[in-house]
């Protein structure tokens, strides 16, 4: 277990503070088009705008940092991110082929929405079920292929080389993501003197976010 000394609660102070911040300033508008609706036309450029979409796309990284945040407090979390990450790559892969998903923004509000709903209510580590992880995988793999489909959106007409550095660039950028909000979610479960239930209030904050954008389409 880790143990949080004193001196951290600054980095936790701000860490939540940044993070509520970037909920706050990132256009929705942004969220396709990391270079403006232009495809990548080469390896580098892709590259970039793989790292950028789970970035500028506020309802991804809600999603991604719920991701870490909940398999903090699971005996399996760490599958929780590695589903959602490699079934975006698969949803990617239906959009590029011109496959239709029906509904895919209102399917990731919905993900965000039970993804902030999963947080608020989860009890921390080794506290909730054990089906309640595999629930949870379950869920984040049938997110990641919608938000894979909503990707895919800026690379769809490009050849193969920036095809693939774009899958590789926001596939890293999520697995760090989602690490980090790991690595917060262990810290936070294991501080005993947080003025306030801090897990719980994310989770409220990213599901609240989601129903937001679900209004915005509805």
């Amino acid at each position: 277990m880790l143990k949080i000394a004193p001196k951290f609660n600054k980095f936790l102070q701000i860490s939540i503070i940044a993070l509520m911040g970037v909920f706050i300033t990132t256009q929705q508008a942004m969220a396709h088009h990391a270079f403006g609706g232009e495809t990548p036309d080469n390896f580098m450029k892709a590259f970039l705008s793989g790292l950028a979409h789970p970035v500028i796309g506020i309802d991804h990284l809600g999603f991604v940092v719920a991701s870490g945040l909940i398999a903090a407090g699971q005996t399996l979390g760490f599958f929780i991110p590695v589903a959602f990450v490699f079934t975006a790559l698969v949803g990617t892969g239906i959009h590029v082929l011109a496959i239709n998903l029906p509904f895919p923004e209102l399917m990731i509000s919905a993900s965000v929405i039970a993804f902030g709903v999963l947080l608020a209510i989860s009890k921390g580590q080794g506290k909730s079920p054990k089906y309640f992880g595999i629930l949870e995988i379950g869920l984040a793999a049938i997110a990641g292929i919608f938000h894979g489909y909503a990707y895919g959106e800026s690379i769809v007409g490009a050849e193969m080389t920036p095809l693939v550095g774009y899958l590789v660039g926001f596939t890293l950028i999520q697995l760090f993501i989602a690490g980090l909000a790991f690595l917060l979610g262990k810290m936070l479960l294991n501080q005993a003197n947080l003025p306030f239930p801090v897990m719980r209030f994310l989770g409220i904050l990213i599901g609240a976010m989601g129903v937001v954008f679900l209004t915005y389409l509805i």
